[in-house]
């Protein structure tokens, strides 16, 4: 299954109590309205919810970067 608001496929995750579909590259999860993940957040909302993994991949995949380089740069300007 691909993931309706970036495309990319869905992997299950089992370290919840009810294994679930989710998205790496984004964050969605199987469930959530699909027009409430894909229209109502603008990029930059959506990137300030996610924690500095999550904003890793999302910057990575979106600008073509290499992940690793982003968390290093991402570490500098953010307390983890």
């Amino acid at each position: 299954m691909n993931c309706p608001r970036c495309g990319k496929p869905m992997v299950i995750d089992n370290h919840r109590k009810i294994p679930l579909k989710m998205c790496y590259d984004c964050g969605y999860i199987e469930g959530r309205n699909v027009l409430e993940a894909h229209g109502a957040l603008t990029n930059f909302a959506h990137s300030k919810s996610l924690d500095i993994n999550e904003m890793a991949s999302f910057l990575a995949n979106g600008l073509g970067l290499d992940r690793e380089r982003v968390i290093d740069w991402l570490g500098d300007e953010c307390p983890v």
